[in-house]
Formats: structure tokens, C-alpha cells, sequence
């Protein structure tokens, strides 16, 4: 296994031209408990979006293109404080054009989703994330073996029909809190 950092694989994220699907399976992020959106969040501040950022920018370009971005956030049951900062900051990136959907950590276990977070890009290139204790990325490990996008692409397959779009299941939360 060869890990490289992950800015270099970012240019995947404008050169893909169909999808760029993300599986995420952590129950929060270092990068975003780092931030000042976050400790926001925790002093009870909703996120807005941000249509300005890079990344929103990236999304609307590519949809504008008629690729798709999409992905599923695997949540536990209640959702983390990390899980719910996603769902909270998740607006943005839907107004921008991506399609984000939350599955609960039972029924991913139920269809024996990965336990790690990954990107696929036109369900040819897989990007596994590797991340520590610390909820750190620490590298990525980039692969088109057919084998393991096949299993990515199984995984996506199997996972979206049982996903809620996030807005539904954030409506949900923030109504129990």
C-alpha cells in the first residue's frame, strides 16, 4: 500500500467527467472541529452556506458540465456532533448541486458497506481515505484494480436506494435536539 497526501489527488475533483462519488463512514473530522464554522456550530450558530468557496464553485461548474457529484454520509443513531455538523453544512453543498443522502450505521452495517471512507470517480478511479485515531486524514490510496473499484461501485450500488437525502434526516435531528 503506497499512501500519497491527498492534494495530490485533487485535481480528480475537476478532471472526472461523469461522477465523483463519496462514502463517508467517520463520525466527525479533525479538519472540521479545526475550524471556525464548527466551534460556531457548537455554540448553538447554524452554518450558511457558502456558495463562494472553492468547493461549492467546483460543484456548480461540473453539474453545469452535467457531471454529478454525489455522496453518503453514514450516521449513528443519535448522529454525533460531527454528523451533525455535516448535515447542518450540507445545504450549501446541495444549493451548489450535489446530491447528499445519510444512511444510518445499522443499515450500512446491514449491507456490509466498507468501514472506511473513499472517493470514486467514474466509477473507475478509487481514492481510499486513509484516517487516523484522530479523525486526520493521514494519506489516500489511489487505485483503477478492477477488483477493488468493483467493490466501491457494489458498495454505491447497494447503499443509495436506502439513503434519505440529508436535509430530510437534518429537518429530523434538529427537530430531537
Amino acid at each position: 500500500m503506497s499512501l500519497i497526501p491527498f492534494e495530490e489527488i485533487t485535481h480528480l475533483f475537476t478532471s472526472f467527467e461523469h461522477t465523483a462519488f463519496r462514502l463517508e463512514t467517520r463520525r466527525g473530522y479533525a479538519i472540521d472541529r479545526a475550524g471556525d464554522r464548527f466551534r460556531a456550530f457548537q455554540r448553538g450558530t447554524q452554518p450558511v452556506p457558502e456558495p463562494g468557496h472553492p468547493w461549492n464553485v467546483n460543484v456548480r461548474e461540473k453539474a453545469a458540465q452535467g457531471a454529478v457529484f454525489s455522496r453518503i454520509r453514514i450516521v449513528d443513531d443519535p448522529p454525533t456532533e460531527g454528523q451533525r455538523f455535516l448535515m447542518a453544512t450540507a445545504g450549501g453543498n446541495v444549493e451548489a448541486g450535489e446530491d447528499i443522502r445519510v444512511l444510518s450505521r445499522a443499515v450500512a452495517q446491514s449491507v456490509s458497506l466498507p468501514d472506511h471512507d473513499f472517493w470514486l470517480f467514474d466509477s473507475c478511479t478509487l481514492v481510499r481515505m486513509h484516517i487516523d485515531d484522530t479523525d486526520t486524514t493521514i494519506g489516500v490510496e489511489v487505485t483503477e484494480d478492477p477488483a477493488d473499484v468493483l467493490a466501491a461501485c457494489r458498495a454505491r450500488d447497494a447503499a443509495w436506494p436506502l439513503a434519505v437525502p440529508s436535509a430530510t434526516v437534518w429537518a429530523q435531528v434538529r427537530s430531537s435536539v
